[in-house]
This record gives structure tokens, sequence and C-alpha cells, in this order.
């Protein structure tokens, strides 16, 4: 990487930010100065206690907190208990304005707008959640979401934790089995759901999929139908149905649940690679600390700013986005496809709405650079003043497209951190450099290194990347694991006590961080977290395949999904049955989980135990040494995948 950075903020920029105002605040209550980031982050990770204190404090959350009490019992990870006698609600923290201020501005990729104020955003949670509470809905219960990204899935999600129960959404390009794997292990009471969507110029159904999802999930006591496709959909087909309006509540008082700060607020969804996936359970003060910490301090978001990230409703940077409101932004959401109807669509939306923060994926970027566009030019940006990316690493040449082709004079943050924690390990930072291909810096309170095979720190190598240090957004555990079981064996297998997140990352010497990848066998293909289990669910139903493999191979600055398939003996893999897999994927999971390349092999190597080796088969693919050939029951297998000619080509 370059030494020289490519933005450096300005004196007065630096002293106008809402950190150098913390780095003052903080400094008062620790009877000192801050003279940097780096003496911030220090002290942030040594003195957790008084770090996630005073953000509580200079973020003013809404919540009783008695004075003297406990700020962290039990450190340890997992089992860590932050703010052990504090009540909030997450809601209540995001609604605290109320007046005629945008809230929500939609918009459509066909040009649809609509907009939500901060009072009416208040009158509409409170009807529905009156009109919840009169549904059973109670603290605890669960609620989800089959929803685009519109104002009333903001608006459910809000509903919900204002009365203690729980949200959990998923995209609604979901397949009747993706639901099912998610739904079915948390059984929500209350299912909301748009009759259909928009992508890319197509109309797309939700109901006939949500049909399907309730002949087997018996939970559901309620479904509320939005319409969006139509202004009067017909429901009559849908068991226990209901259309928005007709839900809806009487227009009352919000009467906001103070619920103990691990209460449960989100149930979010990790695969990995066996079994269904993940249900991981985020606490409502753990997450709303989190993320007031990470937009306040860390994008710099305030009530005077717009921010709009890319996101569907089964990404967790739609949970972040939505954070947003905790600041009094107006918060600008986008359904649909981000080149539709032309490649420079969003950032005229980013004109048309002055958005001062712009989050995106990196695959979005680069994409954005092969169309050949040039938004500086087209568009004024004038008050775009930050560029969020996450999802994948962010390529050198995407940072120089950026500050050549987006606007020179910008914050261009990437982010890591993923669904397990609902927040970020590495971000930006509004008083730091911008070097090509790095992501600014460590997250204040976040004790993360990178670690050797030994276990030992290194800088200006790469490794694996470690929290060291409990925080508050960790999961508060998984669905249904009461012994925490499954919890550890994800997070803390590999190093005792320790959290290891599955990257493979540097850290460089002046303390910004390079992620090189996902060093576990999860698919990240343009930044989405894929399971291999979801794919080998659909493969294997069909008859002919006897079983299956799936790996990201390394391609074109990104990672692509490659699919193998041992069949039925006799038989060969022709154009129409690879065409045959992809429809039983694409059908039953998401277009994201279909494979780039379907290829046939003889043999799949295994341990002696029987477990497929999904992580030796990519290391071979990808030109890298197998360690451990002996734990294999077939080591002679993994031949049959080095140097194949199929996977050379795109």
């Amino acid at each position: 990487m370059s030494d020289a950075p490519l933005w450096t903020p300005s004196a007065d920029r630096i002293a106008g930010t809402r950190l150098a105002s913390f780095m003052a605040f903080a400094g008062r209550r620790a009877d000192r100065e801050f003279g940097d980031y780096d003496a911030l982050y220090q002290w942030s990770i040594v003195e957790r206690e008084a770090f996630w204190r005073a953000i509580w404090d200079f973020f003013e959350i809404l919540g009783e907190d008695p004075v003297g009490s406990v700020t962290l019992e039990r450190d340890a990870m997992p089992g860590a208990c932050w703010f052990p006698d504090a009540r909030l609600n997450f809601a209540e923290n995001l609604m605290r304005r109320r007046d005629d201020h945008p809230a929500l501005v939609f918009r459509g990729e066909d040009g649809h707008r609509e907009l939500v104020t901060y009072a009416q955003l208040y009158a509409s949670v409170a009807r529905l959640a009156s009109a919840l509470r009169s549904a059973g809905v109670a603290p605890g219960d669960r609620v989800a979401g089959f929803m685009p990204n519109r104002p009333e899935t903001v608006i459910a999600m809000l509903a919900t934790a204002s009365i203690g129960a729980i949200w959990s959404s998923c995209s609604p390009d979901f397949g009747t089995h993706g639901v099912l794997d998610r739904f079915g292990q948390i059984r929500p009471k209350v299912l909301f759901t748009a009759d259909g969507y928009y992508y890319n110029g197509k109309t797309l159904d939700s109901l006939a999929p949500i049909a399907a999802v309730l002949e087997q999930l018996d939970s559901i006591e309620q479904v509320v139908v939005v319409p969006f496709i139509t202004a009067a959909p017909a429901i009559s087909t849908i068991d226990k149905a209901v259309l928005w309006k007709t839900f809806l509540g009487d227009d009352t008082d919000l009467a906001f649940e103070a619920m103990p700060f691990s209460h449960p607020l989100y149930v979010m969804y990790s695969s990995g690679t066996t079994g269904v996936p993940k249900c991981i359970v985020h606490g409502a003060g753990g997450t709303l600390l989190q993320h007031v910490k990470e937009h306040g301090l860390h994008t710099d978001l305030g009530p005077d700013d717009v921010l709009f990230y890319f996101t569907t409703c089964g990404w967790m940077m739609w949970n972040w986005l939505v954070s947003g409101l905790a600041q009094g932004a107006t918060l600008v959401l986008y359904d649909g496809s981000p080149f539709a109807p032309a490649p420079g669509s969003l950032w005229r939306m980013a004109e048309q709405e002055g958005v001062t923060v712009f989050g995106t994926s990196a695959k979005y970027l680069e994409a954005l650079e092969k169309a050949g566009e040039r938004p500086a030019q087209d568009f004024d940006l004038s008050r775009l003043r930050a560029i969020l990316s996450t999802g994948s690493p962010l390529a050198p040449t995407s940072f120089d497209y950026v500050y050549r082709e987006i606007k020179a004079d910008l914050q261009l943050s990437s982010i890591s951190g993923g669904t397990d924690i609902i927040s970020c390990f590495a971000l930006g930072c509004p008083i730091l450099p911008v070097y090509p291909g790095e992501l600014q810096c460590r997250g204040l309170g976040m004790a993360v290194e990178i670690w050797d095979d030994d276990g030992s720190p290194v800088v200006g190598e790469k490794g694996e990347l470690v929290c060291t240090r409990a925080f508050p957004s960790m999961p508060t555990g998984f669905w249904d694991d009461p012994e925490n079981n499954r919890y550890r064996h994800a997070y803390f297998e590999r190093f005792e006590g320790v959290w290891c997140h599955g990257d493979y990352a540097e850290l460089t010497d002046h303390g910004g961080l390079i992620i090189h990848g996902r060093s576990d066998a999860v698919l990240n293909p343009g930044g989405v977290r894929i399971g291999t289990a979801e794919i080998y669910r659909q493969v294997e139903q069909l008859h002919d395949v006897v079983e299956s493999l799936a790996i990201g191979q390394e391609w074109g600055g990104d990672v692509r999904v490659i699919l193998f398939v041992r069949l039925r003996d006799g038989l060969l893999l022709t154009e129409a049955y690879r065409q045959t897999i992809r429809n039983k994927i694409r059908s039953n999971t998401t277009p994201r989980h279909v494979p780039a390349k379907i290829v046939q092999v003889d043999d799949i190597p295994r341990t002696i135990s029987g477990k497929i080796v999904e992580l030796a088969v990519r290391n071979v693919v990808n030109g890298v040494p197998v360690r451990n050939t002996d734990a294999l029951a077939n080591p002679e297998a993994l031949e049959l995948f080095r140097d194949l000619a199929e996977l050379a080509i795109d």
C-alpha cells in the first residue's frame, strides 16, 4: 500500500467534528488530554467501563441508569454483562425527535418518492404498537418482516421494539426454504410482508412464497400486508392476512416499555458450513451504544445530515442505517436495483436528496467504474462529505476511482464487522487521513488485534482478526442455545476467551487495517455472506447429485462461488443439468447463492470422520498450501481440484 494518504482532513474540519468534542468531554472526565485518535483509542480499550459510560452520557441515552451502578459485570467472553442495573427502550432513543424534519425518504428504482417526518413517524409507530399489543404481542415475542426497504419496515421494527418484542427480517428475494430456515427457528407471532417488490424493471410477487411459508409455520397468528405493487392487493388466499391500514390502531400516545440493557432486540442470521443458519440474538442496549458511537463519532453524523446506505432488510447494514434516527438525521431508503434505470441512478438520487453520507459496497463501486460512470461530472455532490463501503475489501484502485471520479474532498471509509456483532471492528475516522486499500482505524472500545497462528499479536503481517476484550454489542447468545455451546464454537474455539472473527487481516504501522478476505469456509461473494449448507440443501435434493461442495474462488478482486458436484455413476454433467441446478438454487434461496461455475468431480475429500473439507479444497483452487492432509481419509482427492481449466476462464 502507498505511504501517501489520498485525503487528509483540514484542521477546521477536525475541530468541528463530534469526535473532537467527545475527546474533550472524555478528557475532562479522565483528567487528561487526548492529543490524537490513537491516545483516545488506547484509553477506550484499557478503560472500557469509563469509555462506554462516557458514550452513554455524551449521547444522552434515554433510560434508567442509577448513579454508581456497575458498568461491566462478569468481564468475560462470552458471558460479559454490561450495565446490569440499567433499563431503556431502543425505539425511544431513535424517536426523540418529533418535529416536521424529514425522518425517512423512500425512493424506488422507478423514481417514486415518499417522505415521512419525525412527527409522522412517531404517530405511525404509536398506532402500530397499539395494534401489535391488541394482537397479543408482548415483550419477548418475535415479529418478523419479509419486506422491501420501505418506511413501513422501519415503522414495524420501531413498533416492535417499543413494546419490548423482538424484530427479525429477511429480504423478499429469499425463497420459501430460506425463510423457513430462519423464521422457522424463532417462530414469530406476527409477520409483515409487502405484496411484492420491484427489481431491475421487474415486478416480483411476495404473496405466493408467504402462502407457502404459512403452510409450514404455524406460529404466525397474523399476517400484515403492505400494498406496494398494487393499491389493493388480493389477500383472500393468504391465511390470517390483513392489510396494513386495516391493522393499524387508533391515534394514541406511544408507551415505551423500559427493558433491561441486554433485553433481546434483533435476531439476525449468519450461516456456517453445516446446518441451518445461526440465529444470533442482539441486545437493545449494546446495539444502541455501538451504533451511536459509530454514527456520531466515526461517521460524524448529526441532525442536519442525510444518510443513505444501499441495503436490503436482510443485511445488518439495514439495522445500522435505521439507527441513524438516534442522531436526528434523515434516512434515505432505496429499494430496487442500484443500476436501474441507469448506472448513475443512485447519484442522481444523492443529488436530489442532498445526501451527505453515502453507503454502499465495494462491488458497487467497482461496477460503477467498469460502467464508465463519472458522478463528479454529472451530478452536484456538493453536500456529500463521506462515502462508506463494506461487504468486501475495497481495492486500492477503487479508492483512486472515488477520489478521481466522485469527489476529491471527502472521507472514504471502508468499514468491516459483521452480522455477528451488528457493528464494526474497523471503520472510518473523520480526524484521520485515508490511505488506499486501508480501513482508517480500529473502532473505539474494540480491542482488535491481528494474531498469528501461535496467538501472538503482529503488525505488518497477515493473520487472524481477533478481539481480546468484551464489548457491549456482542451477541447475548444464539437462539435456542441455552448452554452457549454453539455460540462458543462459533467464535471462541480457536483462541480461548478471545473473539476470533474469521477475517484474514493486517494491521498497518499507522494504525489502519487491511482485510485480505475470509479465513473460514463461509462464502463471501460481493460481500454477501453465504453459508454453504444453504446451497447443499438445495442441490442434494436433486436425484442425480450424490454430494456437492461449494467454495469461494478469488476472482477479479472479489470472490466467486464455485460448486463441485459428484453425480451418480455413469452420468455426465451437461449444460442443461447445470441450468437445472442453478434454477433449484435460485428458486429456493436467493440469486446471490447461484454459483458462477458448476464443475463435475469424481470424488470429494473428507476427513476420517466423514466431513467434507471445504477449506482444503478452497486452498487448492486458490493456490494456497494445504497444511494437514493427514486428517483426510482420501487426500488423493485433493488433486482432482488442482489447476482446473474450467476455473481459469470467465
